[in-house]
């Protein structure tokens, strides 16, 4: 089942500052934030091909992708359903565009791949909602 973005307009609440200050405490930890700087700095793939020779199976590359994808289609998700304020996240976590620039090429082989229709689909959600929303003067112009 795909995810879908809530309509209610809602006003953002102590708990969701709270929920979007643990999704950076969780950023800051060691490993993801190795993960996060590998990722940034090296994952150019546009090709199941690129993608299998950049993270093969079983390597620290590979971990790397899939710690930093996981934790932004999860962070994704929160927004998706409707748990986290949308506005406050997509303020506070434009990373998720990046990450979703890098990916979205590959998506639709790796969905087939694995067979699950809803690999990334929250992240791919959010990010599309973040670029259809986005203003002039958002942060970094994004």
């Amino acid at each position: 089942m795909p995810v879908t973005r809530s309509k209610v307009p809602r006003r953002a609440t102590y708990e969701d500052v709270n929920l979007l200050v643990r999704l950076y405490e969780l950023r800051r930890e060691e490993r993801l934030r190795k993960a996060r700087e590998w990722f940034i700095k090296n994952f150019h793939a546009s090709t199941l091909e690129e993608f299998q020779k950049l993270c093969p199976l079983n390597s620290e590359e590979n971990a790397f992708y899939r710690m930093v994808v996981s934790y932004w289609d999860m962070a994704a998700s929160f927004v998706a359903g409707g748990v986290l304020h949308e506005g406050l996240f997509t303020q506070n976590s434009r990373e998720l565009l990046l990450v979703w620039e890098r990916i979205h090429d590959i998506v639709p082989a790796l969905r087939k791949t694995f067979k699950n229709a809803n690999l990334s689909r929250s992240l791919e959600t959010v990010a599309n909602a973040m670029v259809a929303d986005r203003l002039p003067d958002s942060t970094f112009g994004v």
